[in-house]
């Protein structure tokens, strides 16, 4: 890993800042980080932050936390199931520096694993080739017996919890302008965002509750995506000899480009971070009911001989969103009761098939989302260790129409005062349905839906709303077919949130 690749992590320089820096490194000679601070792309300060914060790489075997004959065994695996020859063909596949792999290459050869078979030209510099010997391939695959894990070379267990507690998520501070900025394009109460402010910047877990179609999923997606900062995640750390997976390319976003991954190849500084280590956004992991409780213990492949890391650790530093909980195939207290230590104690507690435990720091933000009752599904205890608790309620008429026509607008229809009436007397004078925000969209689309059957450009009359409206609910739906009529505001607090 490079410095140019960190900086552009964290946004701090851009493409055509390190194409210039390159340039006049080349013609001054220094390292990129001062060339870059010479030319005013970013301060000295800043340089030095972003290199504090990113893992240094190892400059020998013993710097890298894992036994070397754990190592080896990694390297002569990627060696024999990827065809690789070279030092740099094998330092780019173990993510470790050139010099700590010419020192493993060094000793398999003393162990007579590899044998040198010339050098390979690579047009500006030659390479020596390696080829296994016999020896070598019996080694390696009684290797693959013990695990068949071949990739990148794992962290040590200590590295990561020092790791988790360096980024933790409350060493990133969420401006209150930011916050509201993130929240501008959705109908929301001002005291909800208020008070959903201070929990984004405590770390603290947070409670989303009320009726469905009211935002709750939306406001948890939307506080996922408030924090900025760069984290490190490792592909995978050792435990007492057991590899576990943590990265993760479903949840886990590079911040590398194909730009920067072409510069890797330029020579210049190079292997100054440890490339173990994967420069991510904070994670964003949401599960719903699918969750259980397997899938918060460690998963180990009993073919494969290795763990991958369980939901809530590749969401360390991040987001875990639960969400429609209570509808979970575990029952809501059991997975409660294995959440108290954590959720408390900052410390989960995970243990191998061998019976070896360990503990990881347990550095989330958990959101809950349900719209069941909290009381039917927490006891006090757990409620008290919940300490944001936030409803979100239905719109007010206000509200309703001001959704209702930026969702229109959105797909060229315009929605009047007379299709409003239309949509209100249908559920709630001649039913009666609450008023829900998920309520606009799904109308619209409907509407949308029936103007491309029938060839039509997008219009909207009361015929295509009634349609609309009587595929929201069916008729033995609660509230179905009443003809009481409800008002809009009666007995209803300020709505909290409106997703559109």
């Amino acid at each position: 890993m490079l410095i140019g690749d960190v900086l552009l992590a964290q946004n701090l320089v851009t493409h055509e800042d390190i194409k210039i820096a390159l340039h006049r490194q080349k013609e001054n000679g220094g390292r990129l980080g001062d060339n870059l601070v010479a030319l005013g792309a970013l301060t000295q300060e800043q340089l030095e932050k972003a290199i504090y914060e990113a893992p240094r790489a190892p400059k020998s075997i013993e710097d890298t936390g894992i036994p070397g004959g754990n190592l080896l065994r990694i390297l002569l695996k990627l060696m024999y199931a990827n065809t690789l020859e070279t030092a740099s063909e094998l330092s780019a596949a173990i993510k470790l520096p050139i010099g700590v792999v010419n020192r493993m290459i060094q000793e398999a050869g003393d162990r007579k694993f590899l044998e040198s078979l010339g050098n390979a030209d690579q047009s500006t510099f030659s390479e020596t080739r390696y080829v296994m010997t016999e020896a070598g391939k019996r080694f390696t695959i009684e290797a693959l017996e013990q695990n068949q894990y071949v990739g990148p070379a794992p962290v040590s267990l200590r590295d990561y919890q020092a790791r988790i507690n360096q980024q933790k998520i409350t060493n990133e501070w969420v401006e209150q302008k930011k916050i509201e900025k993130s929240f501008e394009n959705l109908v929301i109460a001002d005291d909800f965002v208020r008070r959903l402010g201070p929990g984004v910047n405590a770390g603290k877990s947070i409670l989303l509750y009320g009726p469905p179609g009211n935002g709750k999923t939306t406001v948890a997606e939307k506080v996922a995506e408030i924090f900025a900062n760069v984290i490190y995640v490792p592909y995978c750390f050792e435990v007492d000899g057991q590899i576990i997976k943590v990265f993760d390319p479903a949840i886990h976003k590079p911040k590398f480009t194909s730009e920067t991954d072409k510069r890797k190849n330029s020579g210049l500084r190079r292997e100054e971070f440890d490339g173990r280590w994967v420069p991510c956004e904070r994670p964003v992991v949401i599960t719903g009911g699918e969750l259980t409780l397997e899938m918060l213990d460690l998963s180990f492949n009993a073919h494969a001989k290795y763990y991958e890391a369980p939901l809530h650790v590749k969401a360390s530093n991040g987001t875990f969103i639960i969400d429609d909980f209570g509808r979970q195939l575990v029952s809501p207290e059991d997975l409660l009761n294995r959440w108290i230590v954590p959720l408390e104690s900052r410390i989960d507690y995970l243990k191998l098939h061998t019976g070896k435990s360990f503990s990881l720091p347990f550095d989330e933000l958990v959101i809950f989302s349900t719209n069941l009752s909290p009381d039917d599904l927490m006891d006090p205890a757990f409620l008290r260790r919940i300490p944001y608790k936030l409803e979100t309620v239905g719109p007010t008429r206000e509200q309703y129409y001001e959704i209702f026509k930026i969702v229109g607008k959105g797909r060229g229809l315009e929605i009047t005062e007379e299709i409003l009436e239309t949509v209100i007397e249908e559920l709630q004078v001649n039913n009666n349905f609450d008023l829900a925000c998920y309520q606009p969209k799904f109308i619209v689309e409907q509407i949308i839906a029936a103007c491309k059957y029938q060839g039509s450009d997008p219009y909207i009359d009361k015929e295509l709303v009634v349609d609309a409206l009587k595929n929201l609910y069916t008729t033995s739906a609660k509230g179905a077919g009443k003809t009481a009529a409800k008002s809009g505001n009666r007995g209803k607090s300020t709505p909290a949130v409106a997703a559109v």
